[in-house]
């Protein structure tokens, strides 16, 4: 990095310097932040393996009281689930008479954006369009959108080797587990008993280019992917304990109010299921 500031010190013209300074400094700032989640999570992990203060103390070469400051400093450690300094999330476009975006797509993206801001990342909301071409080789990309709407969506879900997003005889879309052949379909689409209730897809999936992964959350309803932002605004923390950054996928129920399709309650209704592990 201490090349990167001597590079911008080089420059003569100070109208080209003073926006790569900026350019640079932002990048600065950005990865201090990061650096210091990373910090923050170390700690914990080694205090929580048995290591004393004075321990870890000893391991970054400062003091207890220094110590004890920094075990707090920093960003949310469970910010890593969703990027590293900015977030992209990308919700479908409907065709109709005019292009247009669901109500429950656009309140998944907000309430995925809020939640960045609140884990101190920048956060941008973007369209897929009616086509459902999008470009998945993209860092700290959550995609909103089901293989019924993408056929790019449509190709990543077939290589997870967890889950299976698939129609069932009847036309109902279901999601399968492929191990047990365990199905779950969509409570509202009970041909009996419908009830206000949807289950949804949340996983992370590598990149078509293998150099990195991003998120899909896909609800067999629009409104099964808001119960997932739903579920990841409580429960983000324990899910990035227990699966960091790997491969993984799982099926999420919510339960809504008919009318105004507000989420009530969410709850995973499978375990996380590691891909690794298939």
């Amino acid at each position: 990095m201490i090349d990167e500031v001597r590079r911008v010190a080089a420059i003569k013209d100070h109208s080209l310097r003073v926006k790569a300074a900026v350019d640079l400094m932002e990048e600065l700032q950005a990865a201090v932040v990061e650096t210091s989640r990373m910090r923050k999570e170390s700690i914990a992990w080694l205090r929580q393996s048995g290591l004393s203060m004075a321990d870890v103390a000893k391991l970054m070469g400062v003091s207890r009281a220094r110590v004890a400051q920094l075990k707090d400093a920093g960003p949310p450690t469970e910010r890593a689930f969703l990027g590293v300094d900015r977030v992209q999330v990308a919700v479908p476009q409907r065709a109709g008479e005019r292009e247009y975006v669901a109500l429950e797509d656009s309140a998944t993206g907000q309430q995925l954006i809020n939640l960045a801001h609140r884990l101190q990342l920048e956060g941008e909301l973007e369209y897929i369009p009616t086509t459902g071409e999008i470009d998945l080789n993209r860092d700290g990309l959550t995609v909103v959108c089901g293989p019924k709407t993408s056929p790019i969506t449509a190709a990543a879900l077939q290589a997870d080797p967890r889950l299976s997003f698939e129609t069932l005889d009847d036309g109902r879309w279901a999601l399968i587990e492929r191990e047990t052949r365990q199905v779950h379909t969509s409570p509202s689409d009970d041909p009996n008993t419908p009830k206000p209730a949807d289950v949804a897809y949340l996983g992370r999936l590598p990149r078509p280019d293998g150099q990195g992964t991003f998120l899909l959350i896909a609800g067999v309803h629009a409104v099964g992917s808001l119960g997932v932002a739903h579920y990841l605004s409580g429960h983000l923390g324990e899910l990035y304990e227990q699966i960091s950054s790997d491969p993984f996928s799982m099926v999420i129920k919510c339960e809504y109010e008919a009318g105004s399709k507000r989420i009530r309650s969410t709850q995973a209704v499978t375990d996380i299921l590691r891909h690794e592990a298939a």
